[in-house]
C-alpha cells in the first residue's frame, strides 16, 4: 500500500449528515489553473446508497443541468460508495454556487420525461437507468430543506 493519502478516506463517515455538499480540496496546476472537487452527498454513509439505475440517471441528467448553471463544470461522477457524487470544476466556487446549481438540476430532474443520452451510442449501459428512481432521490433531497452548502 502506496503512503499517499486520499483525501475522502480522512472524512470521519460516520459525523456527517446527508444530504450536503462539501468543497473536498483545491489544486493548484503547474500554469496556476485551479481545480476544485467537491463532495455532492446524497445518501447517509453506511445507512443508505443510491440505486445504480437512479444514480446512473441522475448522472446522466446533471450533468448537463448543471452545466447550465456552472459551466466551468470539468466532470460529475458518481461515488464508488453509491451515497452520491464527486464534482471536477475549474476555479474555486464556493460550496454555495455549487448548492445551488444542484438545487437547480434536481428540480430539473423531477422535471425530466426522458433520460438524456440512453441510448447504445451515447451511454456505455443504457439499460441501466431509473427515472422513477432518480425522481425519489431528487425529491428525498428537495424535501430535506437542508443547507446544502453545509461544510464539514
Amino acid at each position: 500500500m502506496s503512503g499517499e493519502i486520499v483525501e475522502s478516506f480522512t472524512l470521519d463517515h460516520r459525523k456527517v449528515k446527508a444530504p450536503f455538499v462539501r468543497k473536498c480540496s483545491v489544486e493548484t496546476g503547474k500554469n496556476g489553473d485551479k481545480v476544485s472537487k467537491f463532495d455532492l452527498r446524497f445518501a447517509q454513509p453506511n445507512k443508505e446508497e443510491v440505486e445504480s439505475p437512479a444514480l446512473h440517471t441522475l448522472e446522466h441528467i446533471m450533468a448537463g443541468a448543471m452545466r447550465k448553471k456552472i459551466p466551468e463544470i470539468i466532470d460529475v461522477s458518481p461515488m464508488g460508495c453509491r451515497t452520491g457524487f464527486y464534482l471536477t470544476v475549474w476555479g474555486e466556487p464556493s460550496p454555495k454556487e455549487i448548492g445551488e446549481a444542484l438545487v437547480y438540476a434536481l428540480r430539473e430532474v423531477l422535471d425530466a420525461e426522458e433520460i438524456p443520452a440512453q441510448n447504445e451510442i451515447q451511454c456505455g449501459n443504457y439499460r441501466l437507468h431509473s427515472l422513477e428512481g432518480a425522481k425519489k432521490w431528487a425529491e428525498k433531497i428537495l424535501a430535506s430543506n437542508k443547507d446544502l452548502t453545509e461544510i464539514f
